[in-house]
């Protein structure tokens, strides 16, 4: 059986601790522990689900892990992803996939010299309503694409950030995005500012993606009273509505209206069950280091471009 560990179980973190649990209770994977610096947090939720709570991660990466789900602070995930792939581990760190383009390299080449799994947490990947969305545009429901519009905003939430709201939400609907289209990004342009946090943390944003031939626009806050996740699909042959919230999906063309039947299900468990199928069976995840690497790479782009005022081209 797999054997895995979470390592920070703050607000995402939590949930993780959660759903291993539910696999160990089914038999798929077995929860070694769970560790954070916060060690009462720890054996808090130790307790509640019957693990071991760590104060300290390396003491935990000392446990023959087959996999690990890093859930730390951004700035925190290359030295923890670094310690449990020197000890052979598989990893899943949360999105994104580090702070810096230079971390994340260090975090790519270290999982591929040790012949480990490496994923990133793009949560949103395994909506079922994007899967299904990615499908219809698959089967060509839409027509060629045009563009791909994105909302997600709502109030700040109360976990510490130690990044803006481009890294921390709006990289989401880039990595859509980009998936949706089947294609990385070439430019980024964004205007973006600061209302409640301190100068140099962006809590809103306007970003515009170009593709080959189409365009994606990200439009995200902590500023919104209320929380909206949807997105918009234009094509040569109709238009889509996603609520990423409810799990829906709508198609309208010039003769009908359609809804998607998806099976709503928690994409953190189908996030997580992928995670373990690839690290047992040795396959590459939907979302690797690489592509990872590139959602990151726009998105700290786009906070140049708010900065520059210049639209800045995606080099690889």
């Amino acid at each position: 059986m797999l054997r895995v560990g979470v390592v920070g179980v703050g607000m995402m973190g939590q949930h993780h601790v959660r759903v291993y649990s539910e696999l160990a209770r089914e038999g798929k994977v077995e929860l070694v522990g769970i560790a954070d610096a916060n060690f009462e947090r720890a054996k808090e939720l130790a307790k509640k689900y019957g693990t071991v709570p760590y104060g300290d991660y390396r003491e935990l990466a000392k446990e023959n892990l087959d996999a690990v789900d890093v859930a730390v602070p951004t700035s925190l995930h290359k030295d923890v992803a670094l310690e449990f792939i020197s000890h052979g581990t598989s990893v899943l760190v949360e999105k994104p996939i580090a702070d810096t383009i230079e971390n994340a390299r260090a975090i790519i080449q270290a999982a591929e010299e040790a012949g480990v799994t490496l994923m990133v947490g793009h949560i949103e990947r395994f909506n079922p309503a994007v899967l299904r969305l990615k499908d219809l545009i698959s089967e060509g429901e839409l027509g060629k694409l045009v563009t791909i519009s994105a909302k997600r905003v709502g109030p700040m939430a109360t976990r510490i950030r130690d990044v803006g709201i481009i890294v921390d939400l709006g990289v989401h609907d880039i990595d859509v995005i980009s998936y949706l289209f089947g294609e990385p990004i070439k430019t980024v342009y964004a205007r973006a500012g600061n209302v409640v946090h301190p100068a140099g943390v962006e809590d809103h944003a306007l970003i515009t993606l170009g593709f080959e031939d189409g365009t994606g626009i990200v439009e995200t806050n902590w500023l919104t009273p209320h929380k909206t996740r949807t997105l918009t699909v234009v094509g040569t042959g109709g238009i889509a509505y996603l609520n990423y919230i409810e799990q829906s999906l709508k198609l309208y063309n010039s003769d009908w209206i359609k809804e998607a039947k998806i099976q709503k299900r928690e994409p953190l468990r189908n996030e997580l069950e992928h995670f373990i199928e690839c690290v047992k069976a040795g396959k590459k995840p939907i979302v690797d280091g690489r592509a990872g690497l590139h959602a990151l790479r726009v998105a700290l782009l786009a906070q140049k471009s708010a900065r520059t005022g210049k639209v800045m081209e995606v080099r690889e």
